[in-house]
């Protein structure tokens, strides 16, 4: 199984789907937020003391280790940001996961998501979803919206439009 890559905005689901789209194929499964966690510590604290820019050089540096390893890998919201990075996706599947607004909100309620320390998080979530969303739809080959219906459903989706784009890359 080629690299499948999950992109799209905060709260989209990419990590939930990601985990259960990776065991369906039996594949690994890779997170570019739970791997720079897991090396340097919470992503609000690196934020904090060294700033976005860190942050973005480190998120490289996770993407470029999540492709290599193939399976399904899940991408930080703002990892599309990297012109590296876009052209790192040109040679992989990629799966645009979406959201509407008034779903996501209380998908981040409460969430110490450094971009989203806002007054309003919701307002400040719709405001980077839309500057980033011509990013993800140029480089999605498919999209699912996760705002409705069984998680499972989205899953088994991918996981089947993953299977079909297998073979037919073959």
């Amino acid at each position: 199984m080629t690299t499948l890559v999950l992109i799209g905005p905060m709260g989209a689901g990419k990590t939930s789907i990601g985990r259960k789209v990776a065991k369906s194929l039996g594949v690994p499964f890779f997170d570019t937020d739970i791997a720079i966690v897991r090396a340097h510590g919470p992503i609000e604290e690196i934020f904090a003391s060294q700033g976005e820019a860190v942050f973005r050089g480190l998120e490289r540096a996770a993407v470029r280790e999540g492709l290599a390893g193939g399976g399904v890998v899940s991408l930080g919201g703002g990892a599309v940001l990297d012109a590296d990075t876009r052209a790192d996706l040109a040679h992989h599947r990629v799966v645009l996961l979406t959201v509407e607004p008034h779903v996501v909100a209380s998908r981040i309620r409460g969430t110490e998501r450094p971009l989203l320390q806002a007054e309003d998080a919701a307002a400040r979530w719709v405001e980077i979803s839309a500057a980033r969303r011509p990013i993800y739809e140029e480089l999605a080959d498919v999209t699912f919206d996760t705002s409705s219906g069984p998680l499972q459903n989205v899953v088994e989706a991918v996981a089947e439009w993953a299977r079909s784009t297998e073979e037919e890359t073959k």
